[in-house]
């Protein structure tokens, strides 16, 4: 017998797992942050060593440059797994090792394939380096930013506070170019649709989540015949997804191709997953009748949607890694205009996936107990919802926030929830009017962490930003 009240809380046990896995990821990361601290101190003895000895700057800041952004891509790959991992290991859809080694190679391609626009956004659409007297200057501007984003991650995270790697790149490369060159040097338009972005891929998040939701709720979970609705809905479910996430990485791959060569493929792929699904979802039936559970029909799709969010997740953050390094390699003259990108990208991935691997164990398996209170379906519609805005977003050159994308998911599922439980009159428990208080304080600092993250975390990078630049280049004498 179901008990009353039971789907009245599902937004707050959701938001609950979020929390969870946010304060695991304190504890998880805490070697990285170790290891950050470390780096920051060597970093500075090198700046130190640059002003007394007077020897050159542009290769010493380019060896200082590899080193910080080599830990900053530990630090997402570590901070970040359980976004994209943690569902499908809760849910049994596949195991840790696996998943792990999935996860990295799917950050990887992501990097590689769909990285470019972000990282060209954040090397040359915040300001014009080409401003700076010499490449040297452009090198330790970008080298501040580097040093000033690592800062603020590693004081954030420790004290336990919101912190986002792409909101602090941003400010810091915008304070470092105000240091060097002036406010009139920054570009605050695209600095305004940055923000922008900020505050819209959540709520795009909430309504694409929800409704994948509703339509899953009405065709399959409510169905009458739930055996009959599965066979129909779920392969097409998971066809549709792999055929048009096949077609746009083949339109990644051969840009100037044209379209049907691309969607030809897209639509064989689609139909082979949707005949493999159709497989699997007879041999379930077969054991659990006509009312199989959601967990075991929804597991093939949690998997590649976690696929899905590891590759938009390289997409996105590769950028962050990337972007002041191709500055400060396009200033040292080193490699070809054409192969630095691509190598670039690869090195940016590559750092992110070995910070999964490598930190990242043990942040999934803390955060499983937790996690697997937000249910395979429900988990489903956040993940995919949040692969897809997050690579609409990369894809137009947009540094956004995996997490606060996600959660605006939560947010989105735990709403629909709650609807149809209104629509459908379901008995809920009254509850007290202090506990509903209660409920809705917890939803408010949700979004107010959100809030918190871009409209705190920029500004305090900006002034390290330009706090660092003005002491790396009178060190350097630049």
């Amino acid at each position: 017998m179901k008990l009353p009240g039971r789907d009245y809380r599902v937004l707050d046990k959701d938001l609950g797992s979020i929390t969870h896995v946010e304060s695991a990821q304190v504890h998880a990361i805490r070697p990285v942050l170790q290891l950050g601290a470390g780096i920051l101190l060597l970093v500075a003895l090198v700046i130190l060593a640059i002003g007394l000895t007077g020897r050159e700057p542009g290769l010493i800041g380019i060896g200082a440059a590899l080193v910080v952004a080599g830990w900053l891509g530990l630090a997402i790959g570590a901070n970040d797994i359980a976004n994209s991992l943690g569902p499908a290991v809760g849910s049994g859809a596949i195991g840790l090792t696996g998943g792990l080694a999935l996860v990295a190679l799917a950050e990887v391609a992501g990097a590689v394939l769909a990285g470019s626009p972000v990282t060209a956004r954040l090397a040359e659409g915040i300001f014009d380096t080409a401003q700076l007297a010499s490449g040297v200057q452009a090198q330790l501007v970008m080298l501040s930013a580097l040093i000033a984003a690592a800062m603020w991650i590693t004081i954030a995270t420790g004290a336990r506070l919101p912190v986002s790697t792409s909101h602090s790149i941003v400010g810091a490369i915008a304070g470092a170019g105000i240091a060097a060159l002036g406010a009139h040097a920054v570009d605050w338009v695209s600095l305004a649709v940055i923000a922008s972005a900020w505050v819209l891929t959540p709520l795009a998040s909430a309504v694409l989540a929800g409704g994948i939701l509703a339509f899953v709720q009405r065709k399959i979970r409510d169905a009458e015949d739930r055996g009959a609705a599965a066979r129909r809905w779920v392969p097409a479910l998971i066809g549709t997804m792999v055929g048009l996430f096949i077609t746009y990485l083949l339109l990644l791959l051969w840009p100037g191709s044209p379209l049907w060569l691309d969607l030809l493929p897209g639509l064989g792929a689609g139909l082979l997953a949707g005949w493999a699904t159709r497989r699997q979802v007879e041999v379930e039936l077969a054991h659990a009748g006509d009312r199989p559970g959601m967990k075991q029909l929804f597991r093939p799709a949690l998997l590649f949607a976690a696929v899905m969010m590891a590759f938009a997740h390289g997409a996105g953050d590769a950028g962050n890694v990337a972007g002041p390094l191709l500055v400060i390699l396009r200033a040292a003259e080193t490699g070809g205009a054409a192969g630095v990108p691509v190598l670039l990208l690869l090195g940016a991935g590559a750092s992110i996936a070995l910070g999964a691997v490598l930190f990242g164990r043990r942040l999934v398996v803390m955060v499983g107990s937790g996690i697997t209170r937000l249910n395979p379906v429900r988990a489903f519609c956040i993940t995919l919802a949040t692969a897809m805005i997050v690579l609409a977003a990369s894809g137009v050159g947009l540094p956004v926030s995996t997490t606060h994308v996600a959660v605006g998911g939560v947010f989105g599922v735990g709403f629909v929830r709650e609807w149809l439980d209104r629509r459908q009159k379901r008995a809920r428990m009254q509850l007290p009017a202090e506990e509903v208080r209660r409920r809705v304080l917890i939803r408010r600092s949700h979004v107010a962490t959100i809030s918190v993250a871009w409209l705190v975390t920029v500004p305090l990078t900006a002034g390290l930003g330009a706090l660092c630049c003005r002491l790396v280049m009178r060190a350097a004498g630049a």
